[in-house]
């Protein structure tokens, strides 16, 4: 299981938010060596401030036709980052629950600064120039 966050500066256009979906999912396959044939399903949460498309619909731009994807508003909380997209993937891996690489990009490393940290120091590098982890 991985779950991921981004946070989305860009404005809330079809464009942007599925833009910015397909450069989390791509920063994904990449920090975790994902393989479609691995991927079970992928949940997609947003804030209430990104209606102009679904996340679910990048997957489908990627060629991934067969992977069930689901989309849902986030619950309103208090203080939360504002145009967050986050996701949850189900993958079948043999990875540890150490070796499973959480990506956080833009601003979106406020939310998890432990897990940027601890994956960035696995990888030897900063939380200054920290884009994903």
């Amino acid at each position: 299981m991985e779950s991921v966050v981004r946070r989305h500066p860009a404005p809330n256009t079809r464009d942007a938010i599925l833009d910015a979906t397909r450069e989390l999912l791509e920063a994904l396959v990449r920090a975790n060596n994902l393989r479609m044939d691995d991927v079970a399903s992928i949940y997609f949460t947003v804030t209430s401030d990104l209606d102009a498309a679904f996340p679910a619909a990048a997957v489908r731009g990627l060629g991934w036709s067969e992977v069930a994807a689901l989309d849902a508003q986030a619950p309103h909380v208090m203080n939360d980052v504002p145009r967050c997209i986050r996701v949850l993937i189900h993958w079948n891996t043999d990875a540890s629950l150490q070796d499973v690489r959480h990506v956080y990009l833009q601003g979106a490393q406020a939310l998890r600064p432990d897990r940027v940290s601890r994956s960035n120091a696995r990888r030897g590098e900063s939380d200054d120039h920290c884009h994903e982890a």
